[in-house]
């Protein structure tokens, strides 16, 4: 018969093989402890916090040397849980979700959940059927990314940028009041009063609240926005096309303007390609301001100055929170957690000139 454990001389422990996984009634005999003592600590159960470190230290060494794996299977019985969580996004592409999903993703795994991705492009009809398609797949939890939800489902939910206020779903919300007042004062500071603006699609969540915010700001700062300077994005390419035709459609107006706030970093950088094909000079004859801060950003030439959101950390956040409903279901769920944005800035804004006019774009 072939063996199913080996004896490591070193440390006396018999470490698994793949014919015969070590469980915990294996660990905890080697270490005399009780094998709910080793299952808190290896779950991360809350009632591991009571236990002393200096056990759980052994416990984790033993169960890296004997090389134990959890039997996620027998764990989700005994709990009548999945453990997975599903997850929604308008599309994975470089930008805003993907950002958002590393930080759900780094979380979940942490509490060893699996996740199921499912993309709906923006399209009502597979919001809705994105839904069902991962509840019938027994999901233990929700988390819907830049997603619009208009009714609670069966199972915890939580949004990132939902602007939706449902009863019984938490909303990850930054604060875009904070977001335009740093940009829009960043631009005033620097002399700029022409400012030329990209809004985001008319399906994206955060496109109105934001809109509603840079109109606040502008007020704020004494200026008014001129609607022949406001271009919205077109489509549903996750790409830098819509930024560039954007600008295209700016210059396309001939109305002066010596900066240029894009309602994302993707769209920013499409525009600059199109003022660069203009013979415009970013930053010396337009300066630009970015929304994100994708990891890209800072490698553009020139780098862009940006409203940097903590995506990572509200992916992280929503993750934490519906992992908390998830263990304690009878807890009322927080209505919003509002996040705080920082100006990031690089080498795309400059001061205007000293008596700097810009021509009429050509």
């Amino acid at each position: 018969m072939p063996k199913t454990e080996k004896k490591d001389s070193r440390k006396g422990l018999r470490a698994a093989s793949p014919e015969r996984p070590v469980g915990l009634k294996t660990i905890a005999t080697h270490l005399g402890l009780s094998v709910a003592t080793v299952s808190r600590v290896l779950t991360g159960a809350p009632a591991a916090r009571s236990i002393p470190k200096i056990t759980q230290d052994r416990i984790f060494a033993a169960a890296a040397e004997m090389k134990y794996r959890p039997n996620v299977v027998a764990r989700s019985l005994r709990k009548q849980q999945s453990l997975t969580i599903g997850v929604m996004v308008p599309e994975v592409s470089e930008g805003y979700a993907t950002l958002v999903l590393s930080g759900v993703e780094e979380r979940l795994l942490e509490a060893h959940y699996f996740y199921f991705v499912v993309s709906h492009h923006h399209r009502p009809e597979m919001i809705e059927q994105c839904q069902h398609l991962l509840l019938d797949r027994s999901i233990d939890g929700l988390i819907a990314i830049d997603t619009p939800l208009t009714h609670r489902s069966s199972v915890p939910t939580v949004t990132v940028s939902g602007h939706h206020e449902v009863e019984g779903i938490t909303n990850i919300l930054l604060d875009h009041n904070r977001a335009a007042e740093l940009a829009i004062t960043h631009l005033h500071q620097l002399g700029h009063r022409e400012i030329a603006f990209i809004k985001g699609q008319e399906f994206s969540s955060d496109t109105a609240a934001r809109w509603e915010s840079i109109s606040r700001a502008m007020a704020a700062c004494g200026l008014t926005i001129n609607p022949r300077l406001v271009a919205q994005l077109e489509g549903e390419s996750p790409t830098h096309d819509p930024g560039y035709a954007a600008a295209r459609r700016l210059l396309a107006t001939r109305k002066p303007f010596t900066a240029l706030f894009a309602f994302n970093d993707v769209s920013a950088i499409g525009a600059i390609r199109a003022f660069r094909e203009a013979g415009l000079r970013v930053p010396e004859d337009v300066s630009v301001v970015g929304f994100d801060d994708v990891h890209s950003a800072a490698y553009q030439n020139p780098a862009l100055t940006t409203v940097r959101q903590p995506l990572q950390q509200m992916g992280a956040r929503a993750a934490a929170q519906v992992l908390q409903q998830i263990a304690d279901p009878q807890k009322a769920a927080v209505q919003q957690i509002i996040v705080s944005p920082e100006l990031v800035i690089r080498e795309s804004t400059r001061a205007l000139r000293t008596g700097y006019t810009p021509a009429k774009r050509s």
